[in-house]
């Protein structure tokens, strides 16, 4: 059996093993493959069963190239990469991987509010700099530095990645605020589940861990940024597209929102027209939070588990069959 991973890289850049793969037939591995050049994808993959795909798109007519793909494991949760109606038309199964970086996204969501509350990355380099050793005082900061505890931080999206988050935040001192579609038991141990329109109102920190639907695309933007209050701080670790970046960038540079830290944009890599490079006191990140290698061992473990159990009939976390 032939199995074809079509972007290996960002899961493994070297310190993983695929080994756990190759016992289950002829393994090849590419770091990359270009995304919109479908003549490489169908030569990569024309005569694979298996291929793996993180966001490398499989298209409609990708899978009318190549007829001998019986299974699709996508690298990652969201799986709008891989055309579903197609691969449902041929029989494919298609499986994700649903839980692997829990606690390595919730800890980057916290990383990202503490750096806005003191800048350390800025402090350490005007130290390294000199700043430090030529200044007046026995101390400085150039940046307002601020205390968490008893602040309120709202979560949109409140599954097990906003749990953690708000877990951390409560352990910080900070009131917690939640809404889901779903509210449960685990969740109302943690926090207060409201409407969206209380978490604008009340929030000091709005952080999103909701999935992109069409419910949530955009939900931050200028009509819902009116409701916050001035001086809040915005998270998003989650989908770029939940964001109005212009809205966003346009409310950083009036001040009404303080600041923002993001791991996401809408199209990425980052364009460099996009709005928010431009922004104040916007802190970006190259959608790096799930990256933890402990994050991508059980996401190689996870994807071997998908693989083994199609082939022995009982195929698990299928999105398409």
């Amino acid at each position: 059996m032939k199995i074809v991973v079509l972007d290996g890289y960002t899961l493994n850049p070297g310190d993983l093993s695929w080994e756990e793969l190759e016992q289950y037939g002829e393994l090849t591995v590419y770091d990359r493959t270009a995304p919109d050049d479908e003549r490489e994808i169908v030569q990569r993959i024309q005569d694979a069963e298996v291929v793996f795909t993180n966001k490398t798109p499989l298209s409609k007519n990708v899978f009318n190239s190549c007829g001998n793909i019986k299974y699709v494991g996508v690298l990652a949760t969201g799986y709008n990469v891989v055309d579903i109606l197609s691969a449902k038309e041929r029989g494919i199964v298609v499986t994700n991987i649903p839980t692997y970086g829990t606690n390595a996204v919730g800890q980057f969501a916290i990383a990202l509010l503490l750096e806005i509350c003191h800048r350390i990355g800025h402090h350490d380099k005007a130290v390294h700099e000199g700043a430090w050793e030529t200044n007046k005082d026995w101390c400085f900061w150039d940046y307002p530095l601020i205390e968490l505890a008893g602040k309120t931080m709202g979560i949109i999206g409140f599954g097990k990645i906003g749990q953690t988050t708000g877990r951390i935040a409560r352990a910080l001192g900070m009131e917690v605020i939640a809404n889901d579609e779903y509210p449960n038991d685990r969740g109302r141990e943690i926090a207060e589940y409201v409407s969206k329109d209380e978490v604008f109102k009340k929030a000091d920190v709005i952080t999103l861990h909701c999935p992109l639907f069409a419910s949530t695309e955009g939900i931050i933007c200028k009509k819902n940024i009116e409701k916050m209050k001035d001086g809040v701080i915005i998270l998003n670790n989650s989908r770029g597209a939940l964001i109005v970046e212009q809205d966003l960038a346009e409310a950083l540079n009036s001040g009404k929102i303080y600041a923002a830290g993001l791991d996401v944009v809408s199209t990425e890599p980052i364009k460099k027209d996009n709005p928010l490079l431009k922004a104040k006191n916007c802190i970006l990140t190259p959608h790096m939070s799930w990256g933890a290698k402990e994050s991508r061992q059980r996401l190689m473990k996870t994807a071997v588990e998908n693989l083994k159990g199609f082939l022995e009939g009982m195929p698990i976390n299928v999105v398409a069959s």
